[in-house]
């Protein structure tokens, strides 16, 4: 038997979109959070730089608006660029609202607004180098202590539950989830009138990645099997600038580091970037990424440094204080020489194809922050633009639900099937899958990509993906079964959305293709019914 939870709102995920969702319903609704690890862990904790918005009286919607839209390669929709944009001061007051600690100059009431690559102005709020962890910590704070929100951690969502795999006739839409209790070992059944993709992006289907574990790309896959398009899954951004050092893992080196005067360097000392981009080292992370990956190749070496040691040691210290302290845990003064760095898979600009209300194909079902697609970030994501389209989206989609009548469904999931399964014994097939599609997709599907890489790529996902459906199909499920079986589904709509673009443009870059095309369109997968 399945324990079964009922609530009104179901949210995957406890990053800052499923937060702020979550916060803004939970005066009228009964919200329930699943994790896969602890409440704590996921991407919005480890972002760095800050969160983009119109706040100096020198900045403007509409140069904001051309700086996301030249970044994004003219791919980006017009009109969620312009809706995402003009809504991000009420973004930024709502997170002051809920305590985030932004930084401020000194001791007064202006904030302290930095400069990111692709940008025109000072635009990027902050605190400190790591606002990504305040703005967690403050909004899992303020969702501890609701007394409608209750959080499931240590659960791996399975799939999104659906009136058409029911068989129920009429319109489809997602009325629960099935999920995986880490603890136990059980599958329990969480059903509610609105259900909530929040679980991140799927760069941990490349090798390299500055992302945590959690980012296999489970939203995806779910709402792919639920009956949900997705889009520009070929746009896979790799940050430049990752921490080259084997016991850091995951280390990302802020954008903001150049945006305050940082310079990439040759082994020699010698600088690169003036070669590739007039805008050197502020140039948008697709260029950057390609720049460093060229020079690594040619020169055949493991990295490139990151030289901000010439700025003032307290400047460097008071802007960075939690960079400086990691790189000097392994042994990197960023103060006194350069920082060895690499470009790593870092974030996913594709994603579940959305309307202006975070809503997806199928009814009561949403997608929010890297999950979804939304058309803002185009072939490229400017810098500090996620942060804000996960609090723009997701009080858009409380917006609409608080709007719309409780459109309970009386249906009682059943539980989940395990009596056709047996205990695994074979796991090391698993594992050796997980390494065996990481390696390919970062081999082939990389920062720079080809015809035969891409078809060399299909064939083994397609393989894969039929020995993890036959796994799948016989034995017990586990978590690393669950994330392998999500990142064959991702990994196929990557090789797919990359074949079909026959042209270089942003984070896709063939050398078949070398040239943009002149009237380009954004890459829209449909699933077969």
């Amino acid at each position: 038997m399945s324990q079964h939870f009922k609530q009104d709102i179901v949210i995957i995920g406890a990053g800052a979109a499923g937060l702020t969702l979550a916060l803004e319903l939970a005066d009228t609704h009964r919200v329930a959070i699943l994790t896969k690890a602890d409440i704590r862990e996921g991407s919005t904790l480890y972002a760095q730089g800050g969160v983009a918005a119109v706040l100096s009286d020198k900045d403007t919607v509409d140069s904001h608006i051309r700086d996301t839209i030249d970044a994004g390669v003219e791919l980006g929709d017009p009109e969620a660029i312009r809706f995402t944009v003009e809504h991000s001061k009420a973004s930024i007051d709502w997170l002051v609202e809920q305590g985030v600690p932004f930084t401020r100059f000194g001791s007064g009431d202006e904030y302290h607004l930095t400069k990111e690559g692709g940008h025109s102005h000072r635009r990027i709020i902050h605190s400190a180098d790591a606002t990504g962890r305040a703005i967690s910590k403050t909004l899992i704070k303020n969702a501890l202590s609701h007394p409608n929100i209750q959080f499931f951690p240590d659960r791996v969502a399975i799939d999104v539950v659906t009136t058409a795999k029911l068989g129920i006739a009429g319109e489809n839409r997602a009325i629960g989830v099935y999920a995986l209790n880490l603890k136990n070992d059980s599958i329990e059944v969480f059903s509610g009138n609105h259900i909530t993709l929040a679980c991140g992006g799927s760069s941990k289907v490349y090798l390299y990645t500055s992302n945590p574990d959690t980012a296999s790309g489970d939203g995806i896959a779910m709402a792919w099997r639920a009956g949900c398009r997705v889009a520009n899954m070929e746009f896979n951004q790799f940050h430049p600038t990752c921490l080259y050092d084997a016991k850091a893992k995951t280390f990302l080196i802020s954008e903001a580091v150049r945006g305050e005067g940082g310079k990439l360097l040759l082994p020699d000392g010698s600088s690169f970037m003036h070669k590739f981009d007039p805008r050197g080292e502020l140039a948008p992370r697709d260029i950057v990424a390609r720049a460093i990956d060229h020079e690594m190749k040619r020169l055949g070496i493991n990295h490139v440094m990151l030289d901000i040691s010439h700025k003032d040691e307290n400047f460097i210290k008071e802007h960075f204080p939690n960079i400086y302290k990691l790189c000097l845990e392994y042994g990197h003064d960023i103060t006194k020489k350069p920082i060895p760095v690499v470009p790593a898979a870092h974030y996913t600009c594709g994603g579940v194809v959305v309307d202006q209300h975070s809503a997806t194909d199928v009814a009561h079902l949403y997608a929010v922050g890297e999950t979804a697609y939304t058309g803002l970030h185009g072939a490229n994501r400017l810098a500090s633009n996620s942060l804000l389209e996960c609090v723009v989206y997701a009080r858009s989609a409380a917006e609409k639900i608080l709007n719309s009548e409780a459109a309970g469904l009386d249906i009682s999931i059943p539980d989940w099937d395990e009596s056709k399964v047996t205990d695994s014994d074979e796991d090391v097939v698993i594992a050796h899958n997980w390494q065996e599609l990481r390696r390919f997709m970062w081999d082939y599907v990389g920062i720079v990509r080809t015809d035969k890489r891409l078809l060399r790529a299909k064939h083994r996902v397609d393989l894969l993906h039929s020995e993890i459906q036959e796994f799948y199909a016989n034995y017990k499920i586990s978590s690393d079964l669950l994330e392998l079986r999500n990142l064959a589904v991702v990994a196929h709509l990557i090789i797919k959305s990359a074949m079909s673009r026959k042209e270089s443009r942003g984070l896709h870059f063939t050398l078949d293709y070398p040239e943009k095309l002149p009237n380009s369109q954004p890459t829209i997968l449909t699933p077969k019914q």
